[in-house]
């Protein structure tokens, strides 16, 4: 067997050290043990809208639709069909860091359902054909007399006008853009139907032979198996022929706005949107990650959270339908939301209301609710280490965007290191209101 570097990773909650190998053509092979039937595949590629311009915006995601449509070896569909008569579960997904596609599914008897799917996954990461037939005819998205078939191309633009008329990705997407002056994370990660309309085939290809790199791809395999054989089948399978690297660009990470930036639009609805979203650490910072996360569970997530007892449970009058927070981790920055439906005629009182409640946060942390956020923070972590999916995800996470997966190893030590004052640290250094983009949607009328 080739030259292959074997790095040991304690995973917490396994019973057996992960194994990351890293091959001399620089494509990362990840083992971890997981006691029964399932197993779970899945190749992580680092490449998503971080790597996409304003004429090319959404390429990846219709890349991953068109990943599952053949290789030279098989046609479309039978990838899919195959597995899913196993009882498998396939599925992607594009994020601004990362595609990623996975399988999971019960190893068969004596692994021939296991073998035969890493089979199936290692052909179509490295042989999609992205049939013209399948992909569909370009067209002009503003003729009505341009054909317009039936095919991914279609499906992809269908499921972009629909995603785009909901309220909530209305006021995402101009938060979004507006927290950031050049970086690529300010681009909607599924395009435009402009865009998609026009790409051509050659150039989807191109995308793909640029990125889908050995460099760029960790694999990983979850479940009961034995290590050595299945390292061997899968750098047989991944067999790159000689296919050149590609040196992921780096960019300049924005700095937080220095002023407060409102922005207030209409649309078809009937309440009120809103959004305030803050630029944060890094995600390999594990520290101020899960700090923020902290302050995610205490300020805005579920029945029990500061936002909705005081804006909703115990308030004086009915203002919010619904208050919460997100926190999306990102290599390079991550981003804390905090999002609300109110009612129009309540707008001013609504903007001042949520301001209010973060300001609070910052100086008014219980010791009841810092223990609160710790003990749900630590179930969370042991839960993702309850199935080889999740084992899956969590590992793609932290190799593609962490770029390390030792990091999960310090996870629950530096959980336990933290102390109310350092939660109300994080959030007074980063729910500045200065650093706010506020964006909100009213009704037409």
């Amino acid at each position: 067997m080739e030259n292959i570097k074997k790095t040991l990773v304690k995973y917490p909650y396994l019973t057996r050290d992960v194994e990351v190998y890293e091959r001399e053509n620089g494509h990362k092979i990840v083992l971890a043990h997981k006691e029964g039937d399932m197993v779970n595949v899945s190749s992580w590629v680092k490449t998503g809208s971080i790597n996409e311009n304003d004429h090319n915006n959404g390429i990846s995601h219709f890349l991953e639709h068109l990943m599952f449509k053949g290789t030279h070896k098989h046609k479309a569909g039978y990838f899919d069909r195959t597995l899913e008569a196993k009882g498998a579960i396939v599925n992607a997904a594009t994020w601004k860091d990362y595609t990623f596609y996975y399988v999971t599914l019960p190893k068969g008897d004596g692994n021939k359902d296991f073998y035969e799917t890493i089979e199936l996954h290692a052909d179509m990461m490295l042989d999609p054909t992205l049939p013209e037939d399948e992909i569909g005819h370009e067209f002009d998205i503003n003729d009505d007399k341009s054909v317009k078939d039936k095919r991914e191309r279609h499906v992809v633009i269908e499921e972009i006008r629909m995603r785009k008329d909901q309220p909530w990705t209305k006021v995402y997407n101009k938060t979004n853009y507006c927290m950031y002056k050049k970086h690529p994370y300010k681009r909607d990660v599924i395009g435009t139907p402009e865009i998609i309309s026009q790409v051509p085939q050659a150039e989807i290809m191109e995308y793909y032979k640029t990125h889908y790199t050995p460099n760029n791809i960790t694999t990983i395999i979850v479940g009961d198996f034995n290590h050595e054989e299945i390292l061997e089948k899968v750098c047989k399978e991944f067999d790159w022929k000689g296919r050149k690297n590609y040196q992921n660009p780096t960019y300049e990470i924005d700095a937080p706005t220095d002023h407060t930036i409102y922005n207030e639009e209409t649309a078809n609805v009937n309440t009120g949107f809103l959004m305030a979203g803050y630029l944060t650490c890094p995600a390999k910072d594990v520290k101020d990650t899960i700090l923020m996360d902290l302050v995610n569970i205490i300020l805005g997530d579920g029945s029990s959270s500061r936002l909705y007892q005081n804006l909703i449970e115990k308030a004086e009058e009915p203002v919010f339908n619904m208050v919460e927070t997100d926190y999306y981790q990102f290599r390079d920055g991550n981003n804390f939301f905090v999002e609300a439906n109110f009612r129009p005629e309540k707008k001013e009182k609504a903007v001042e209301m949520i301001k209010a409640e973060i300001e609070k946060v910052k100086s008014t942390i219980t010791e009841a609710e810092f223990k609160k956020a710790v003990k749900k923070t630590k179930s969370e972590f042991a839960y993702k280490a309850e199935t080889v999916s999740e084992i899956g995800d969590t590992i793609g996470h932290y190799m593609t965007v962490c770029n390390d997966l030792a990091l999960v190893s310090d996870y629950l030590d530096i959980l336990e290191s933290l102390t109310v004052e350092d939660v109300q640290d994080a959030a007074k250094r980063y729910l500045n209101i200065n650093n706010a983009v506020i964006s909100v949607l009213m009704p037409e009328k």
